[in-house]
């Protein structure tokens, strides 16, 4: 049987390239010191990509693979993947839904808890002495019965619904057109803000939301408001962002994700107002081999049959 071609863009488990290499030619891009002149001698024989949602392929990469036909992604966001080219081009695309839901909706109550209820300070105090030397630490918010808006209503924006339920919240959402679910709908995300305690961004990145959340939005959320960025740097205008903070125009900030990762300002850094992950959403060992084996799956699925596990939607009539 024939072994296809792949070309690997990011890194990969032991236990993916035990599947991987038995089925597939694999070729690492980290191992490739000229890519021009590699994918002027192998680019036409490469027929699959197994890439990641942070690297994605460049349209360079994609332009140097003309028999390209298949995309496998580590990673439910895809929006570092031309999907309109590959659609043109006829290739299919997959990513790894559902199976890190539950561990993005962990991380964002990670974050909220941290911020209202003061953990960087509280620890510290804890930590420093000053418990013993200067007394109890201030008082910090309850995360009960807040009024917390979620911008994006997908799988992990409903599975971050769910698991706040405990804090007996008021959830209301801001999607693009409204959903059958048991929370209030707002067609405009500023008034969303106003109305919001927290708002957790959880949208798809890509241009139709680069940046929404903005000067306007963050200000309307206001001085004792707290924002969650669990979804794209790209969501949040960062700049705004930082100018919200120092202002106190806002009141909390709650990141995994920043604009020029893994670069984050040093404005952020140094604030106060801020609880800061390094894009760790889904990173424990249980999700990241669910992934790992999901992506590698669409890949022998697609050897197979010529068919993906779970394509992203704009490739699903493929």
């Amino acid at each position: 049987m024939s072994t296809p071609n792949l070309l690997m863009i990011g890194g990969a488990t032991e236990e993916m390239m035990s599947r991987l290499t038995p089925e597939f030619t694999v070729h690492k891009l980290s191992e490739i010191a000229d890519f021009d002149s590699w994918a002027a001698e192998h680019g036409a024989s490469v027929e699959a990509v197994m890439t990641n949602g942070h690297d994605g392929v460049s349209p360079a990469i994609m332009a140097a693979l003309p028999n390209l036909k298949a995309v496998s992604g580590y990673g439910v966001g895809y929006d570092a993947v031309d999907t309109d080219a590959c659609v043109a081009r006829g290739i299919k695309v997959s990513h790894t839904p559902d199976v890190l839901n539950g561990e993005v909706a962990n991380t964002t109550l990670l974050l909220m808890l941290a911020g209202l209820r003061n953990f960087r300070h509280d620890e510290a105090w804890a930590r420093s002495g000053d418990w013993e030397a200067k007394g109890g630490a201030p008082l910090s918010t309850s995360p009960d019965g807040k009024t917390i808006g979620i911008l994006g209503l997908g799988r992990i924006g409903q599975e971050i619904a769910d698991r706040l339920a405990v804090f007996n919240p008021t959830i209301v959402y801001h999607t693009r057109t409204k959903k059958d679910v048991p929370y209030t709908y707002y067609d405009d995300l500023v008034e969303m803000a106003k109305a919001c305690d927290v708002l957790v961004c959880i949208t798809p990145g890509g241009a139709s939301t680069n940046k929404i959340v903005n000067k306007e939005v963050l200000e309307a959320l206001g001085p004792k408001g707290m924002l969650i960025n669990v979804s794209r740097g790209s969501v949040v205008d960062e700049d705004a962002l930082i100018a919200a903070l120092e202002s106190g125009k806002l009141g909390l900030a709650g990141l995994d994700v920043f604009e020029g990762e893994p670069h984050i300002p040093d404005a952020l850094k140094a604030s106060e107002r801020t609880v800061l992950l390094p894009h760790v959403g889904s990173a424990t060992h249980e999700t990241r081999a669910a992934m790992g084996a999901l992506t590698v799956d669409n890949l022998l699925q697609w050897k197979a049959d010529g068919t993906l596990k779970t394509p992203v939607p704009e490739c699903a009539h493929l």
